[in-house]
């Protein structure tokens, strides 16, 4: 079974994408799709960070629990609303501060809004963002208009059939995981056979 990570990357006061994120893992589990970690930024409670990972002297223990979660996660599912038709700063700080760990690593956005368009305008940046570190930015977008009508605060869609249909976002990523393992194993074999 897969795992992924999921950020939930709002820390705002009275923040709702995070009941996106709560109903996806909610979902993953429930159904058995993949195993989950839950980063919630609003609880790492970062400072903005003034080097890369690599680079820190003196990298905190919240921070390598984060960058270890990320490595360990077969894919990533970023959940993140759409202020002012951009993403949050919180989202922008912990993408920076990690490179390699982002290498090849399947990443799939759901964007979340209180207006009718469900942060639709934050995909171009974000997965540019994602792109020059490498990522594989999977196609599919899972876009959340109106978000308080549309999920309570425990991550419960109010149209749970309708909700639950929108399988082809949760079918691209697993696909996109599947092909890297699926890679990865190539490669290895490729290298034991020339090694």
């Amino acid at each position: 079974m897969p795992h992924l990570a999921i950020i939930s990357s709002s820390v705002r006061t009275g923040r709702n994408s995070h009941r996106v994120a709560l109903y996806f893992k909610n979902y993953l589990e429930a159904n058995k799709l993949a195993t989950v970690d839950m980063l919630d930024l609003n609880e790492y409670k970062f400072q903005v960070f003034d080097e890369r990972l690599r680079l820190q002297e003196n990298p905190s223990a919240a921070l390598l629990g984060f960058c270890g979660k990320i490595k360990a996660a077969n894919g990533v599912l970023i959940i993140t609303p759409e202020y002012n038709g951009g993403y949050p700063a919180s989202l922008k700080n912990v993408i920076d501060v990690l490179y390699d760990e982002w290498h090849r690593k399947p990443v799939a956005i759901s964007t979340v809004s209180d207006g009718i368009f469900g942060g639709t305008q934050v995909i171009t940046s974000l997965q540019f963002t994602l792109w020059k570190i490498r990522a594989w930015t999977v196609p599919a977008m899972f876009p959340v208009p109106k978000v308080k009508d549309s999920f309570d605060e425990t991550g419960k869609p109010t149209d749970k059939a309708g909700t639950d249909k929108s399988g082809k976002f949760h079918q691209e990523l697993l696909w996109c995981v599947e092909a890297r393992v699926r890679w990865v194993c190539h490669e290895a074999n490729v290298t034991a056979f020339i090694g």
